[in-house]
């Protein structure tokens, strides 16, 4: 009998495009790949197969599969992916009819290995939908390491890559993971027992209960004997860095109102954005500039934009908004960014299908659980 998939990481980095290599700092290629095993924790005999894009983070190649070895594990080597984007004479036809032979193969070919690591530039195409298949079934476990999520605040621009990328290395070698994971614990039981009100100061008040949903604690824990208590695809999914917890609100209990000072939709500057939520579906909204942009973009999007898709709050230090020059680290892992999204909700666990999905980040909410204030002006202040 073929052994099922039973481990899978997935690494992903988009540096500036056409970028072959990230910018150079101070790179600790041997920490970063001990601390990514580390977390791991990789079994004894577990084959391993890396997934690459050729010339993107080549240092770290040979130190992960050493880190591997070391571990006791089984280093397959790696295999390339199709660099992309592709060459624009190619036959995009020819590409779209390969997708779904390839995907089959790979799947099977993955069947035959306990463990695919995905590093940076291999984000897209088949082998990652392969893989994420494996995980909708229920097989395996990743870790996916973005490097990458880096969004700009109050008009500034974004720092130099250097410092997006050294921000992300120390997060990654210096989390204090076994805090983290205990307070992430402390707030999904407060949740499970009360319901969640998120306010801001542009006038958002948005309420909503968990109930049983399951909770994903993105607390850098990789390990076989957390997988197996796996209750959703993003379960399977650890993220590094770490820091947030996400959770599919019950969508009948949404209600409020979401206030984005500025935003961009359809391609198009929106200010003065508000939208209205019943029973988790948006029951109105107008924009002081822009609602046209806002319209097109729902009206794309088709029944899951109107949906109320996901509440996560962020709990890492290391990745918190800088007071200066400010900016939103690694996706709003950061300690007390709130991010209020619309959209798919059905890897989380929830019942909203149909692909669409938008993140809304909020680096100035306050969010009670109950009667207790977890979040202060976007201040991380759990009770004691």
């Amino acid at each position: 009998m073929k052994k099922a998939l039973s481990l899978v990481i997935l690494m992903c980095w988009t540096g500036p495009l056409g970028a072959q290599q990230p910018l150079s700092h101070d790179w600790d290629w041997p920490g970063l790949a001990e601390a990514i095993v580390r977390r791991l924790d990789p079994q004894p005999g577990e084959k391993i197969l890396l997934l690459t894009h050729p010339g993107r983070f080549e240092a770290l190649v040979p130190q992960l599969r050493y880190a591997i070895l070391k571990a006791g594990a089984v280093d397959l080597g790696n295999l390339d992916v199709l660099p992309q984007p592709f060459p624009s004479a190619w036959d995009s036809s020819l590409l779209s009819q390969s997708v779904e032979p390839s995907r089959a193969a790979l799947r099977r070919m993955f069947g035959e290995v306990d463990a695919i690591v995905k590093l940076p530039g291999a984000q897209t195409g088949v082998a990652y939908l392969a893989a994420q298949d494996l995980l909708r079934e229920g097989r395996g476990r990743t870790i996916h390491f973005h490097w990458e999520g880096a969004y700009p605040l109050h008009g500034q621009p974004l720092p130099h890559q250097t410092i997006i990328d050294q921000t992300y290395q120390t997060a990654l070698l210096e989390t204090d993971y076994a805090a983290l994971g205990a307070l992430q614990q402390r707030f999904e039981r407060a949740m499970r027992e009360a319901p969640v009100r998120v306010t801001t100061r542009a006038g958002s008040e948005i309420r909503f209960e968990i109930g049983e949903r399951p909770v994903t604690r993105q607390d850098g824990d990789a390990s076989a004997r957390r997988a197996l208590l796996a209750r959703n695809l993003i379960d399977r999914e650890v993220e590094l860095p770490a820091g947030a917890v996400r959770v599919a609100p019950l969508e009948e209990t949404v209600q409020g109102t979401v206030v984005i000072p500025v935003s961009v939709w359809n391609g198009l500057p929106v200010h003065g954005l508000r939208l209205v939520f019943e029973a988790g579906r948006l029951a109105s909204f107008t924009a002081e500039r822009g609602e046209d942009a806002v319209a097109a973009e729902l009206e794309a999007g088709g029944s899951a934009a109107r949906s109320f898709r996901e509440f996560a709050l962020g709990f890492n230090p290391l990745l918190t908004v800088p007071p200066r020059h400010a900016w939103i680290p690694y996706y709003g892992y950061g300690a007390g960014v709130v991010r209020l999204s619309l959209g798919d909700n059905t890897e989380l666990g929830g019942n909203v299908g149909g692909g669409y999905v938008r993140w809304n980040f909020f680096e100035d909410a306050t969010v009670l659980v109950g009667d207790q204030t977890w979040v202060q002006d976007g201040r991380l202040t759990p009770p004691r």
